[in-house]
């Protein structure tokens, strides 16, 4: 059985507890314990703070984990990045006062810097030659220059709208960070089965995100046209209709180019059209 670590609650607990319920991964019971075993795959959930996630991944109390990447570099424990999720996105920034005059990182030199990451700070101050104070804060660190703690601070930031409330301005993004799937180095080789099998019910959920299943109706002589607009995964499935000089076309087309796609079928004299959503595509 493969012990999966996650965060007890936040955006990322949220998403990562979808994806899993996607790939298949549904819990045995809805009760909030500290370890809950998987109903429907060979997997136990530990839920664990962010911060503790790849410590215990790192020391083999969890096999892999889901954990954000700033807390992973943070924390500089010895464990693998498995695989880069794509979800729960948000950058680490140096924030200052709002009414502040700004020009470079020069600004910072001998200020005091609040921040939950003194590590992940402490390495770009050095690599920049700015030499300032940090001050360790663990939480509420955008308040700390209103209350005169700290001259700035350095943060994550994910939509700018709590930086915007305390009246600083985000000034210097230092790194970008998503959600991580994390493993052990030394999972057994049963494990390592069973983390692969969860990496394909992953990819197959994600492949399909932002994807639609297309259906439609075409005149024979238009059909080499229609090709052209319709991307297909290696080329559209064709059958042929019971009206002559007529066939039905099956395609994937990505929801970002849906209403250009669509616009150009009907020109082309497309009939019948069907959007159906994909939960799961195996490539």
């Amino acid at each position: 059985m493969l012990r999966i670590a996650v965060q007890t609650k936040g955006r990322l607990f949220e998403e990562t507890m979808e994806l899993l319920n996607e790939a298949g991964v549904k819990l045995a019971s809805s009760k909030r314990n500290l370890l809950i075993p998987s109903k429907t795959f060979p997997a136990e959930l530990l839920f664990l703070r962010d911060d503790d996630i790849p410590q215990s991944v790192a020391s083999g109390a969890a096999d892999v984990g889901i954990v954000g990447e700033n807390e992973f570099v943070e924390r500089k424990e010895d464990a693998t990045i498995v695989k880069r999720l794509g979800f729960s996105r948000c950058r680490l920034s140096l924030a200052i006062p709002k009414d502040e005059e700004y020009n470079n990182l020069s600004w910072f030199s001998g200020k005091k810097i609040a921040t939950s990451y003194p590590s992940i700070l402490s390495d770009f101050l050095k690599k920049n030659a700015i030499k300032a104070e940090i001050h360790v804060i663990s939480g509420s660190v955008e308040i700390a220059p209103g209350i005169g703690l700290s001259d700035a601070i350095f943060d994550i930031v994910s939509s700018g709208n709590t930086l915007v409330s305390n009246r600083l301005k985000e000034v210097e993004v230092v790194m970008k960070s998503e959600a991580l799937l994390i493993g052990n180095n030394k999972l057994s080789y049963e494990k390592k089965e069973i983390l692969n099998k969860l990496i394909f019910r992953i990819e197959a959920v994600q492949t399909a995100e932002n994807k639609k299943y297309i259906l439609l109706n075409a005149p024979n002589d238009r059909l080499d046209e229609i090709f052209a607009v319709l991307p297909g995964m290696k080329s559209p499935t064709v059958l042929p209709l019971a009206q002559a000089g007529w066939s039905s076309i099956h395609s994937v087309i990505d929801e970002k180019h849906f209403w250009e796609i669509i616009g150009k079928l009907k020109e082309l004299g497309a009939e019948g059209i069907l959007i159906v959503p994909i939960e799961k595509m195996i490539l």
